[in-house]
Parts: structure tokens; C-alpha cells; sequence
């Protein structure tokens, strides 16, 4: 028999055919089995992680601060001290250094 030369003959055709055909398919195969066991990785890791967020008690609601003292305190303090030294009972000095105190408490 001749050998031929140039174009493949039906037969070389259809195995060629074959052959590619035969690894689209198996690519095809391969990506789809990736993709569904990257689906359920994700899937799992999703569960996983509402279960523990489920298990995990609520955070402890924030502590409040004390209050301050209210405004009328300091105002009572500092209307006593004036009539303290308005009666004469504390010097300049000792009325500016106790003001400084009620008004930095």
C-alpha cells in the first residue's frame, strides 16, 4: 500500500476527532469535579461557622459609667464658699483655691 502524503484520510480524521473530543470531555470532567467539591468546602465551612456563632453566648451588654455629679452640686458648693466669704470667713485666696477644686471635681 502507498503511502500518503498531505491530507489525513477519513480514518486519521475520525481518530483525531476522537482524541480531542475525548479530552474536551475529560477536562470538562475534571473542572466540573473541582467546582463541585470547592462548592461544598465552602458550604461546609459556612455551616461550620453559623454553628459557632450559635454556640457563642451574646456579648455582655456594655457597663455604664457613673453619672456625673449633676450641675446643681457644684452650684450649691460654689453659692455656699461665696457666702462663706462674704461673711468673712475665708480670705481671697482660700476662696479661689477651694473654687478651683468644686469647679475641677
Amino acid at each position: 500500500m502507498p503511502q500518503r502524503f498531505g491530507r489525513p484520510g477519513l480514518l486519521g480524521t475520525i481518530a483525531r476527532t476522537a482524541v480531542i473530543s475525548g479530552t474536551a470531555t475529560a477536562v470538562s470532567s475534571r473542572v466540573d469535579r473541582r467546582i463541585g467539591e470547592r462548592d461544598a468546602r465552602r458550604q461546609a465551612e459556612s455551616q461550620a461557622q453559623q454553628q459557632a456563632s450559635a454556640e457563642q453566648p451574646p456579648p455582655p451588654p456594655p457597663q455604664q459609667q457613673p453619672a456625673a455629679p449633676p450641675a446643681t452640686d457644684r452650684v450649691s458648693q460654689l453659692t455656699a464658699l461665696a457666702e462663706l466669704k462674704a461673711q468673712g470667713l475665708l480670705t481671697d485666696e482660700e476662696f479661689a483655691a477651694e473654687k478651683a477644686r468644686v469647679l475641677n471635681s
